[in-house]
């Protein structure tokens, strides 16, 4: 019985490892890059179309699960402070300022996919679900912030809901365990600018990572048809 149990064991181990070598090396050829391609461009195209629309970028529920915990205590600041319209109207603003960054944010993603590397593909067909938008994420996100940060902070000074924001908070101490004291001033200038660029990195992401997630089984069912 042990004899067996081993020569079992043995093709087991035989089978899964040539079952994760032809993953990889399908991955790494053309037909697994392509496909690995198609699936981060489509989710990049369904966050920036989410993103070119107000109305849905402000529905999104992974946009809103982005929003970083700053930015939350601010809303709920001017919230308990009655005014809530003014939070509608802030997160108003950066629905417009998304809008405004998608033709940005395009060329970096779309780069970034059209050069992936068989390294890249080979981290990809050993890992989990997410990890394509992981690898994008770490060839990106701080060119996204760098380019965006700037864009966003022009378009909110557009719309005045700096000055706005700093003036309902100037008479509490939360911009300055936020910011440090001697930030206080600068909330719009520098942090809401900040607050709402990580919000649309993060959101943006979020999204690819759900649509890569859902294409999980065609990706995996595409890899076997192409092993076979």
């Amino acid at each position: 019985m042990k004899t067996n149990f081993y020569v079992i064991a043995a093709v087991s181990a035989v089978t899964v490892t040539a079952t994760t070598t032809s993953c990889v090396a399908l991955a790494t050829s053309g037909i697994g890059l392509a496909i690995l391609k198609k699936v981060l461009l489509g989710g990049i195209n369904k966050g920036l179309n989410i993103f070119s629309d107000k109305n849905s970028f402000l529905q999104n529920n992974l946009i809103d699960q982005a929003m970083p915990s700053q930015l939350r205590q601010i809303n709920s600041t001017l919230e308990s402070l009655g005014l809530k319209n003014l939070v509608a109207k802030e997160k108003d603003y950066i629905a417009q300022a998304a809008v405004y960054t998608v033709g940005v944010s395009r060329p970096i993603l779309t780069n970034a996919v059209n050069n992936l590397t068989s390294a890249d593909a080979v981290r990809i067909a050993q890992g989990g679900s997410g990890i394509a938008t992981q690898i994008l994420r770490e060839k990106t996100e701080s060119q996204l912030v760098a380019a965006l940060t700037p864009k966003v902070n022009e378009k909110l000074n557009e719309f005045g809901i700096v000055k706005t924001i700093n003036s309902a908070l100037s008479g509490s101490n939360l911009l300055g365990s936020l910011l440090g004291q001697n930030n206080t001033q600068n909330i719009a200038t520098n942090g809401l600018s900040n607050f709402a660029t990580q919000q649309l990195v993060n959101g943006l992401f979020n999204i690819i990572q759900k649509d890569e997630v859902d294409n999980t089984s065609m990706i995996k069912n595409s890899l076997n048809q192409n092993t076979k």
